[in-house]
């Protein structure tokens, strides 16, 4: 069984929200939430979030789905962890002699799908 969650449009870029992501593919999901918890850097905060959300969904659809009535939470591990680009902001800077530079604010998804195969 499958289970997953995504929290869209996170102010950081996919670029730095991978590296955190990485970390934690194929870890069970106890030990990726402790992972994070150690983890120094603003996306591990999204990352963590989102791996709740997810711990969340499985605790929720074992209670009221007959089809994931045998699902073990404790056996869930991280099968998949994306971060995929979202919507980016652009603004624009003044430059020197009348011109404009622009400035990329960057947004990004997370997707993690927790499995207990």
């Amino acid at each position: 069984m499958q289970v997953h969650a995504i929290t869209k449009n996170v102010r950081m870029s996919a670029q730095k929200m991978r590296e955190v992501v990485r970390q934690i593919q194929g870890l069970p999901a106890l030990q990726a939430q402790a992972v994070l918890a150690v983890v120094p850097r603003k996306g591990a905060r999204f990352v963590a979030k989102t791996l709740r959300s997810a711990m969340a969904n499985a605790e929720d659809l074992k209670e009221h789905k007959q089809e994931y009535r045998d699902l073990n939470i404790e056996a869930l591990r991280v099968k998949e962890a994306l971060a995929q680009t979202a919507s980016t902001l652009r603004r624009f800077t003044p430059k020197a002699r009348g011109s404009a530079g622009p400035i990329l604010k960057r947004n990004c998804h997370v997707k993690i799908v927790l499995s207990d195969e």
